[in-house]
């Protein structure tokens, strides 16, 4: 590997977010080595990185960030300068049926990363190694830390935690455990927060590829309770940017928002996708007819929406996609998966 190259550890890169960003970045940058480390859980799909997968800037490692060992053996081969942490358990639902996963791969896969990244980049507390000390971590979470919101008011970064899932306490535990390996050993860490993403490779368990299999199937689409639950939504290119950002000029110990500004809430998700492919693969029967109303999960929260004005003020970051360009492209890259 040419010794002018950065090498990142992007792990779990084989996931949603994670199998957008790696493309994105290779190529945009030609300075930098990634390395993905991905255990392939069902949430993982390698084919999603087909078109980069025998770069001369890319490495694929499969394996687990809980593997203390392995995150050593990592930083040690390849010389790690960044972490790019995409890794985790995710979906609500399945940390309400099955909690212990969440908090293993959250809390203490989080905790390997950064303890080792401060055995290699840090000589003691605030004093970098050679040559260290622009090697940054950065920790990918999400909005659901802060809670739910009423009818009104927006996430901001000092909006107090309030996590309501398994899954958001265990994110928001890995958050704290970022802040603190900045203001306990001074590492150069940032976090960002985003909002519920949507885009190409989304597992299909998600609520956006369940509406679109279920339709084009024409079986039930099930909205939980009322379907009045809302989310922000960002498109997943417009967020894969935002990393960029802050990872490159984002302020070190700092947290950035990253949101669509586009709140909608799931009933209207279900329409407009329904009428999307009324225009596009039209059936005998309007595909909104499918949508079925089912038993609310417990401890769904009621609204999540961002305030990104703090990433668009300080590094000049814009979601370029409202919700229905960004749907729309969507829609067709999954009606691509389904019906080929």
């Amino acid at each position: 590997m040419p010794n002018n190259k950065k090498h990142i550890l992007i792990t779990g890169g084989a996931g949603f977010i994670g199998s957008n960003f790696i493309p994105f970045f290779i190529h945009k940058y030609n300075n930098y080595h990634i390395i993905n480390l991905d255990k392939l859980t069902y949430a993982g799909e390698l084919s999603n990185l087909s078109a980069i997968e025998n770069s001369n800037t890319y490495t694929f490692v499969k394996g687990d960030i809980c593997d203390k060992k392995l995150v050593k053996f990592l930083f040690k081969k390849y010389e790690i300068n960044h972490v790019i942490h995409f890794a985790a358990e995710s979906h609500v639902d399945n940390s309400i049926n099955s909690p212990e996963a969440f908090i293993n791969t959250n809390v203490v896969g989080t905790f390997n990363l950064l303890d080792v990244a401060r055995e290699f980049w840090m000589e003691s507390p605030f004093k970098f190694k050679k040559g260290c000390k622009k090697n940054r971590f950065h920790h990918i979470s999400t909005d659901e830390v802060y809670g739910t919101l009423g009818e009104k008011g927006l996430f901001k970064e000092i909006t107090p935690y309030a996590p309501n899932s398994p899954y958001s306490a265990s994110k928001a535990s890995s958050d704290f455990l970022v802040r603190s390996y900045f203001h306990t050993y001074g590492m150069n860490v940032v976090t960002s927060n985003c909002s519920n993403n949507y885009g190409p490779k989304q597992h299909d368990e998600k609520l956006i590829p369940t509406i679109i299999r279920k339709a084009i199937d024409g079986e039930t689409i099930p909205i939980y309770g009322d379907g009045k639950n809302i989310r922000d939504w960002l498109y997943v290119e417009d967020h894969c940017k935002g990393i960029d950002l802050v990872f490159h000029e984002g302020v070190m110990g700092g947290t950035y928002n990253i949101g669509g500004k586009n709140e909608r809430d799931n009933l209207y998700i279900a329409n407009k996708i329904c009428s999307i492919l009324d225009e596009l693969k039209p059936q005998k029967k309007l595909y909104k007819d499918l949508i079925t109303f089912v038993k609310d999960r417990p401890g769904h929260d009621f609204r999540y929406a961002i305030d990104a004005t703090k990433i668009e003020n300080e590094i000049g970051w814009k979601a370029e996609e409202n919700f229905e360009t960004g749907i729309l492209k969507t829609i067709h890259w999954y009606l691509s998966k389904y019906t080929s």
